[in-house]
């Protein structure tokens, strides 16, 4: 997912969640990390494939050896959950994935495009029973099968085409200049200097209420805009990342911790919207600490359902889409799942697909859950850092 500085994640989380995406795509990132670069889709082969290096004898036979992880052939009974999984929803996502498959799944992709969906989630589940084999994830320096998962979402923001009321906040097109200023204005300097301001003049996109609105996309580097048009017509559209102006990233998680307003504890993207609530004077202050701005561009939303393309170059699926470290999954790869829900502490098992990445997603078993669209997307996004246990299925 092309978010920003992305991918990133969705998050602004604490210091020890995950604070203000990816790839994401989109987890705001945790304080002290900046937000994931957006990746142009690239060959699975070339990003995420190295050969895997077979294990040593004191390994299971058929044990291998990522780049930066371990996978362990097991049985699917190890699966938690595997039989309780609406296996036909997965489906969707895999076959998206097909669309660039990963060294090794051609044969296989190729069969589930010229099949028609499973009937059901049974169906579903015994095709890849078949033809795929499970294998537990762990790093390559310990045999912990614990890792770490945060989650990310897709915003979606109300605007106006033309400023009116409180639509005051543009989102811009990038410069005709951005490729020949290096570094190109700050944040601050671009609310505030004449010369700054009239290189954007008439690259306005649309506009927002909320200045909160507008970081939210350019940290996820993506969203969807519910516009209102001149002529009074409303349409959801994508905003996608069309490059930054090459200033550092600055966490605002992490200045409102250095500032004594929030703790590291209570840094998340909800508490920071009530941070601005309640301080409305010093917005602009907390917005400026992060000198890094990104420019956008317009397209068609054809499929709703769904959401802005991965580092895998296909679409991401809400809540079957995951962003993982390509040295340890490769892209396109099926994951299994065992988790919980960051609200409500159920069990979240699940079967997603390894298409995105981000800067803050490194290790063997460390993943960025793509909640989707919305609201409860970005409240629970917003909150998630839970364990996890992941395994990787594989062609037979």
């Amino acid at each position: 997912m092309h978010r920003a500085y992305r991918t990133l994640r969705a998050t602004l989380g604490a210091a020890a969640a995950a604070v203000l995406a990816a790839c994401t795509t989109t987890p705001l990132p945790p304080p002290d990390e900046p937000p994931r670069p957006a990746p142009a889709p690239t060959s699975p082969a070339a990003v995420a494939t190295a050969p895997s290096v077979p294990a040593p004898a004191s390994w299971p036979p058929g044990t291998l050896d990522r780049p930066n992880a371990r996978w362990i052939p097991v049985g699917w009974s190890e699966l938690p959950g595997w039989d309780g999984d609406r296996a036909a929803d997965a489906w969707r996502a895999f076959v998206r994935g097909c669309e660039r498959p990963a060294p090794g799944w051609s044969r296989l992709c190729a069969e589930a495009l010229l099949s028609p969906p499973p009937a059901d989630d049974g169906s579903a589940r015994q095709w890849f029973m078949q033809r795929l084999q499970p294998y537990r994830i762990e790093a390559l320096d310990r045999p912990d099968p614990d890792g770490l998962i945060t989650g990310y979402f897709e915003p979606l923001v109300e605007a106006s085409r033309l400023p009116r009321g409180n639509f005051r906040i543009p989102l811009h097109r990038a410069p005709a200049d951005l490729g020949q200023r290096k570094p190109w204005w700050t944040r601050q300097q671009i609310d505030t200097l004449p010369a700054a301001q009239a290189a954007l003049k008439g690259r306005e996109i649309a506009y927002v209420a909320d200045p909160l609105d507008a970081l939210v996309l350019q940290i996820q580097g993506s969203g969807r805009m519910r516009v209102t048009e001149p002529d009074g017509r409303v349409q959801v559209l994508r905003v996608a990342f069309a490059g930054h102006n090459d200033q550092p990233y600055k966490s605002v998680g992490r200045w409102l911790i250095e500032q004594g307003e929030l703790t590291p504890d209570t840094a998340s993207w909800p508490a920071i919207r009530e941070w601005a609530r309640r301080n409305p004077r010093r917005v602009n202050e907390m917005l400026w600490s992060n000198p890094r701005t990104v420019f956008f561009r317009e397209e068609p939303l054809p499929d709703p359902s769904a959401g802005p393309r991965g580092a895998q170059g296909v679409p991401l699926t809400p809540e079957r889409s995951i962003a993982v470290d390509p040295r340890s999954v490769p892209y396109g790869t099926p994951v299994w799942l065992d988790t919980t829900e960051p609200l409500s502490n159920t069990p979240l098992r699940r079967l997603v697909l390894a298409q995105d990445t981000g800067t803050a997603i490194v290790g063997a078993v460390r993943a960025d859950y793509f909640w989707g669209p919305g609201e409860v997307a970005e409240q629970q996004a917003g909150r998630m850092k839970q364990r996890l246990r992941m395994w990787a299925l594989a062609p037979k």
